[in-house]
């Protein structure tokens, strides 16, 4: 094996430059990626706070529930799941759409209206949300 010599300086300065272009783009894609994650958070913590608030009831495998009670099911998945977890969707996909022992979907019923999947009622209640949000 030949020795190794030391970059010239046109080589050198090539990579020094190539670092000046990645240093930039590295620290924005952390930037991105840290409010992309506290959106999904906050989206997240809104549909939880929105299940507990409801004065709908919450069905899962043929029984019903109150919101407190549906939220900290919820909450029990979602934290089960949480690594899979990149968007609000996939909350809704994984934790609160339907029993994974039974696999019934949820349904909500609301006072005067037709019961709705969870899923339904929930991605309606993230584009609502989304829709407010600046």
């Amino acid at each position: 094996m030949g020795q190794q010599h030391p970059p010239t300086w046109p080589e050198a300065k090539k990579v020094n430059r190539i670092i000046a272009y990645v240093k930039p783009a590295a620290f924005l894609l952390v930037v991105v990626s840290r409010l992309v994650f506290a959106d999904t958070q906050q989206e997240i913590d809104h549909l939880l706070d929105y299940v507990s608030r409801t004065p709908c009831k919450y069905e899962r495998n043929g029984t019903m529930h109150v919101g407190t009670e549906a939220r900290e099911h919820i909450y029990m998945k979602y934290a089960h799941y949480k690594k899979r977890i990149r968007t609000a969707e996939d909350f809704i996909r994984y934790s609160a759409t339907r029993s994974k022992m039974s696999g019934k979907k949820y349904r909500i019923h609301c006072p005067d209206v037709e019961p709705v999947y969870a899923s339904d009622w929930l991605l309606a209640e993230l584009k609502r949300f989304r829709d407010a949000t600046p």
